[in-house]
């Protein structure tokens, strides 16, 4: 019966809610989101582009993450902002695939260019002295090219895997943009080997990212206690910045895609796909930009003239 059926090649994004009076709330909450995170990010790269003083491998990186974020967000807020205010918007098989992964592949960058950056601080502050040896040009570049190939080829893994699954049922994602474990349940193929490989793939990325980040940090700790007050609170300011970004990213997902039984548990999901999808990208250019006193003086200077 199911292969006498249809396919279905066009689904519609539920979105975040069916109440009809917050379409418009909602549609001016997240346009003001996303234009105070484009305006962050891009302006945070222009910043560091321009000013001389912080072209150093902490910015470079910095400015790095900044254009990882600015594509998370590029990724899924327009496409939730036209559902939003049309709730009957269709989007292709197609269009869901190129969806994911833009997003899969800023969101796996993201995940390295942490590790990068903990790094970078390790060196700082534990090998100061050898730190523009070690952390040279070459070496920057390099690590941030490594860092955007691996985003770019781990969603092709699962987007090719999704052709071998056939939608014939129903065709309502309920999600605000096309996240591939709800798009799993619409499936008549069975999904089970796509979920395995989502969580493989998942667990191994994020736990070898987050423990080097943490053993990274241990380290660092460690050498700062040896520091005196003045540099010790600087170099605890930088890294708590760096830290509290982690916290707040990995967090939301482990939750999502590495814990027992990670699927779609619809709202409790979408409240965490909203957080590392959109609420991220906004706070990173404020975490690590409003704490650093090389950045505001940079951001004055730009001011003035």
């Amino acid at each position: 019966m199911e292969t006498n059926q249809s396919l279905v090649t066009e689904f519609v994004l539920k979105g975040l809610t069916d109440n009809q009076e917050l379409k418009v709330p909602l549609f001016l909450a997240f346009l003001l989101i996303y234009v105070i995170t484009m305006v962050g990010n891009v302006g945070l790269i222009f910043l560091i582009w321009k000013d001389p003083h912080l072209h150093t491998p902490m910015y470079f990186f910095l400015g790095s993450l900044a254009f990882a974020d600015a594509c998370t967000s590029s990724s899924v807020t327009p496409r939730m902002l036209v559902n939003i205010l049309d709730n009957g918007q269709m989007i292709s098989l197609f269009e869901c695939m190129a969806q994911y992964y833009f997003f899969g592949s800023s969101a796996t960058t993201e995940c390295f260019l942490l590790v990068v950056m903990a790094y970078d601080r390790y060196v700082a502050i534990c090998n100061p002295l050898l730190y523009l040896v070690i952390m040279s040009n070459r070496v920057c570049v390099s690590l941030i090219a490594l860092s955007y190939v691996i985003g770019f080829l781990h969603p092709i893994i699962h987007v090719g895997l999704l052709f071998r699954l056939t939608f014939c049922k129903f065709n309502v994602i309920d999600h605000f943009y096309c996240e591939i474990l709800p798009l799993y349940t619409l499936a008549c193929t069975d999904p089970s080997i796509n979920a395995l490989v989502v969580f493989i793939f998942a667990a191994f990325i994020q736990a070898i990212t987050f423990l080097t980040i943490m053993v990274s940090y241990i380290r660092v700790l460690l050498a700062i206690l040896k520091k005196s007050d003045k540099r010790r609170n600087k170099a605890f300011s930088t890294c708590s910045a760096h830290l509290l970004s982690v916290s707040l990213f990995y967090g939301t997902l482990f939750i999502m895609y590495v814990r027992p039984g990670s699927g779609p548990q619809k709202y409790q999901d979408k409240m965490y796909s909203l957080f590392y999808t959109i609420i991220i990208p906004l706070l990173n250019p404020f975490i690590y930009s409003l704490r650093n006193k090389e950045v505001l003086g940079a951001l004055r200077k730009m001011i003035k003239k």
